[in-house]
């Protein structure tokens, strides 16, 4: 059942292919925004997978972070399922290395039926 609370936290380690230089969204080797926004997408996407109902996913639809501070170690982004409304699910994300928090924001997903959704594809 998908209630308020859920929580996931979803690893990586920081290394070649995960910095902003080798993504092309900076040219340091640290940890690239893009590859900290996956990060924390996994975990919400994993807080709730187990409830959901068999056919049913959930499909991101608004990302709305800050990458605060560099990190090349490793991370952790833990995912918490705050709001609940039909298919919209709202999460609080934190992400942190051993030093202190990295990242922070809000993430929006709906659940979407997989087949239904996979169809949309087809012209």
């Amino acid at each position: 059942m998908l209630e308020k609370g859920l929580k996931h936290i979803s690893r990586t380690v920081v290394q070649p292919d995960n910095f902003a230089l080798t993504m092309g969204s900076g040219d340091l080797p640290v940890l690239a925004t893009p590859a900290l926004v996956a990060l924390m997408e996994n975990a919400a996407m994993l807080a709730v997978a187990a409830e959901l109902p068999e056919g049913a996913t959930t499909v991101g639809a608004k990302m709305d972070m800050t990458h605060v501070r560099p990190s090349g170690e490793e991370v952790h982004a833990e995912a918490t399922l705050v709001e609940v409304e039909g298919r919209k699910l709202t999460f609080s994300l934190v992400a942190r290395d051993s030093a202190d928090v990295i990242g922070e924001g809000t993430h929006i997903r709906y659940i979407v039926d997989r087949a239904k959704f996979l169809l949309k594809l087809k012209g």
